[in-house]
Parts: structure tokens; sequence; C-alpha cells
């Protein structure tokens, strides 16, 4: 089976050509030699793959993404795990990103999948570091993976050679701790771990019950760009769409939403409860639910006519 030497993976079988992982410098050869899909091919393939549930596209998105895995896996071989293994955890990451991965939100698929890549690359190394153990809350997590990188930049911006002292200055743990929003203890414990060199992997469940989502504390979810658009949108909509809304009801449909939805005392107790309603306009409280259930409606239609 061949490939076709234009910009489009045209195979039946796209995973023939990419060997296993047992010979990975052939591996990463054979996908930094795969080509890349264009806008208009990657827009067509996910629509397919969303509309139809055709593997086919699916196999193209992944494929044409692989050598992304092998880049961003490059960024974690100082964790001592094997660069295969952690290919393989990102490849997992790319197959959830592609089946996820909406073309009408305007990203290229490239921007949205490095999210998801490093996420089960992170969640490959927790598991797989004896001494993360502790790192267990988010803070943590995400002490345990920026530390070591916000050391080097400190190290190459002071004027003496971090790598002849054991710990951080006073005001460079305080510089991390401020940055990171966790406290200075955390920041000297992870340290102290981190320059102890423990590499040793073992086998790790969760005995304790806690388990975490990839997406629950890795990147800045802010950053990511499904997130940055819901919070354009988000902002938008709070801003004049809520009152252009508000702006197409009646008077009394407008107080009762504004009472029940949009209003804060200075007690934070909120509005008028349904029978402060009723009792106002001299109907039942069950009739001012329906006006209520009804403008949320109107508003509902009208905010998304913007």
């Amino acid at each position: 089976m061949t490939m076709s030497t234009s910009a489009s993976l045209t195979v039946r079988d796209p995973w023939s050509l990419v060997p296993s992982l047992g010979n990975l410098d052939a591996y990463i050869s054979a996908v930094n030699r795969l080509p890349l899909l264009s806008a208009e091919e990657e827009n067509a393939s996910a629509r397919k793959l969303r509309d139809s549930g055709d593997l086919e596209s699916a196999g193209k998105l992944v494929l044409s993404h692989l050598r992304l895995v092998v880049s961003i896996s490059r960024q974690y071989l100082g964790y001592g795990l094997p660069q295969g293994d952690l290919i393989q955890e990102g490849n997992v990451g790319l197959m959830k990103a592609v089946k996820r991965f909406d073309p009408d939100q305007g990203v290229r698929l490239v921007s949205y999948a490095m999210h998801w890549i490093k996420a089960e690359i992170h969640e490959y190394i927790l598991r797989n570091w004896r001494m993360v153990k502790v790192a267990t809350t988010k803070a943590q997590r995400k002490l345990f993976f920026n530390l070591r990188s916000m050391k080097h930049s400190m190290k190459e911006a002071a004027s003496d050679d971090m790598t002849h002292r054991a710990s951080l200055t006073e005001a460079q743990l305080d510089h991390v701790a401020t940055t990171l929003n966790v406290k200075r203890e955390e920041v000297l414990e992870m340290e102290t771990r981190l320059s102890g060199g423990d590499v040793a992997l073992e086998p790790q469940t969760d005995d304790d019950g806690d388990s975490y989502t990839p997406i629950a504390y890795l990147a800045d979810e802010t950053q990511e760009p499904t997130r940055v658009l819901e919070s354009q949108a988000r902002d938008a909509l709070a801003g004049d769409g809520i009152q252009r809304a508000l702006e197409a009801l009646d008077p009394r449909s407008r107080r009762i939403v504004e009472e029940r939805w949009l209003k804060v005392n200075d007690d934070s107790s909120g509005g008028m409860t349904l029978h402060e309603l009723a009792a106002e306009y001299g109907v039942s409280a069950e009739r001012i639910r329906q006006i209520e259930v009804a403008a949320m409606k109107k508003m509902k239609k009208a905010l998304t006519a913007d």
C-alpha cells in the first residue's frame, strides 16, 4: 500500500504507514514524512467524522497530527520516562481531541489537540512517578509541572549558577509561590523532592477513591481554544445580549425575571420569591412561575437570534 504524494491522506488503512513504537526512530521518521492536511481538507474531514462517524476521516486527522505528539513528548523527557510511552499516551489524547473536535468553532485542530495531548501525558507522568503521590491537589499538580521550567528560567536570569545550590533562594521561593498561587512550604517541599532525583517507576492505583480528569488540573483552561470562544460568547451575552433580551419583555415579565434571577440584595439573599411576587400582583405563585417560564423562553429566543 502506498501513500499519495499530494498533501492529502487517501489510503484506506492509514495506520499501515506508521511502524510500531517498538522502533522509535523509525516511528518518528515515518510520522515526520506524513503530509499535513490543508485547512480545507481538515475541515471537510472533521465534518465528515462529526456528521457520519467516518473512520477514514478520523484516521486522516490523527495521522496528520502525529508529528505534533512527537514534538510535545520531547518537552517531558526530563521526567525519566521512555519517550515511546510518552508518545503512546499523547496519541491517546490526540484521538480524544479528534473525537471531540468541532470544526464550527473556528480553530484549527492543532490548537485544540495540544491541550488533550498534554493532558494524557501529564496523567501518565502522575501515575508513574512515585514522588507524585504527594501531589494530590490541583495546586500541587500545577506546581509539579511548572517548577522545573521556572527553575530553569531563573537559572538563566540569575548572575550565579543555580546548579551549585541545593535549593531556591528566599526571593525565588516567594516568586514561585506567588506565580503559582501556592504556599511557600509547598514550593520548598516540591523543590526538595525534585532535587532528590527520585525517578523510580512503579504501578500506581488510587486507593483513596479520589480521581481527576485531565482537563481539571492541567494547562490553563482560559487559553484552551474552545474555552476562549465560550468566554467571549458568554461575555457578550452577559452584557448587551441580556439587556436587549430584557427590553423585549413586557414590564411585568421583565420585573419578575429581574427579581428572580438578576437582583442581589445587600445580604446576598437574592430578589423576591414567587409567593412575594404573587401577593404583589394579586395572582397565584403558579401564575408567576408560568410568566417567568414564558419570559425566559422569549429571552432565550432573543439571545439566540443575536
